[in-house]
């Protein structure tokens, strides 16, 4: 559903090319972030404050030690300065929106929360507000930087479908309870891309990302 809500509103935006004062487009945002922070906090009370806390502090821990936030970061400089310094890519403003629109839409926590918790449970509400915020997002970016952002859709079509068929198949293997930590972890995460969203914090969301892998373990523990 996310790749077709971006190819829309992408399509949209490159033909109606509609301004949006960044005043209005901040307080959409912070209104999307203020949801985001309201999901999470309804998915993160439904599991153990403990197993939670661990998982939080290891990942955080690992995640921060290996800068999974800034290698991902610095390896997409790296991938939009490639593809603009290639001789055969003529067309420097498509490559441009396509690059722009993979790194907004493909990286951070929502792509991968959202997939796990549809591929694990079959609730899609997460991956819902990811379609709301990209498809806003597609319509603003196409509007100033063209058709090539529509081309985004494929690595989100690519990543999040990956994921979750991923996740369906190691359902079956993962009890409730484990399955109710992994979401309750990942709703923090959301709660704090939230935050980041509506401009109260500035969290590094992607080196918290390795606390979602850390419930099965502590729980064999426990």
């Amino acid at each position: 559903m996310d790749s077709i809500v971006i190819v829309i509103t992408g399509f949209l935006g490159v033909r109606l090319q509609v301004a949006i004062s960044d005043q209005v487009n901040q307080r959409i945002m912070e209104a999307i972030g203020l949801s985001i922070m309201v999901m999470g906090m309804a998915g993160a009370i439904a599991g153990d404050t403990l197993v939670l806390i661990l998982s939080m502090v290891i990942g955080a821990t690992i995640g921060e030690s290996l800068d999974v936030d800034g290698r991902i970061h610095r390896g997409m400089d790296k991938l939009q300065s490639k593809f603009k310094s290639h001789p055969r890519l003529q067309d420097g403003d498509f490559t441009e929106a396509f690059i722009s629109a993979t790194m907004l839409f493909c990286v951070g926590s929502m792509v991968i929360v959202g997939s796990l918790e549809s591929g694990l449970t079959g609730d899609n509400s997460t991956l819902y507000t990811k379609s709301l915020l990209d498809g806003i997002t597609a319509f603003l970016l196409a509007s100033s930087l063209g058709s090539g952002v529509i081309f985004g859709a494929i690595p989100v079509l690519v990543i999040e479908g990956g994921i979750t068929i991923l996740a369906s198949f190691i359902a079956p293997f993962l009890s409730p309870a484990v399955v109710t930590e992994i979401v309750s972890v990942g709703s923090v995460l959301l709660f704090g891309l939230g935050l980041n969203l509506t401009g109260l914090a500035d969290l590094k969301i992607m080196n918290f990302v390795p606390a979602i892998l850390f419930p099965p373990l502590i729980m064999l523990f426990m």
